[in-house]
């Protein structure tokens, strides 16, 4: 008996990358916010909401079907750091600011931190 209970435990390295995603889930979303000072409209507010929140959409559905697969869910992390870079390098090339340097830092730092966190619960279990 006691061995069945010890096997539906969940330890902190399973749950700790799944709450930090949710929590970086709902801070990336945070962005969208800014659409409601730009005065669009309706219909035009609506449509920038989705845009805005497309990559948390994203994520979410990912995070929901794959919830127990942490290699997936740090391949994701892994496809979203270097996706984050892939698409602010063009930016940081063209014209310097050392906001996007640090934009760089937060985003694709944190998610490089959950991959190795998701790669951490997954290789933990052998």
């Amino acid at each position: 008996m006691k061995k069945q209970q010890s096997k539906n435990k969940k330890g902190i390295l399973f749950w700790l990358p799944r709450l930090i995603t949710l929590i970086f889930i709902l801070f990336i979303s945070m962005f969208a916010l800014d659409i409601f000072s730009m005065n669009l409209g309706f219909w035009g507010t609506i449509f920038g909401l989705f845009m805005h929140l497309t990559p948390s959409i994203i994520l979410t559905a990912i995070v929901i079907i794959f919830w127990r697969k942490s290699l997936v869910l740090a391949g994701m992390w892994a496809a979203f750091g270097i996706g984050y870079i892939a698409i602010m390098t063009p930016n940081m090339i063209r014209q310097f600011e050392f906001y996007y340097l640090a934009w760089l830092i937060q985003f694709s730092g944190a998610a490089f931190v959950l991959t190795y966190l998701f790669f951490l619960d997954r290789f933990k279990k052998r």
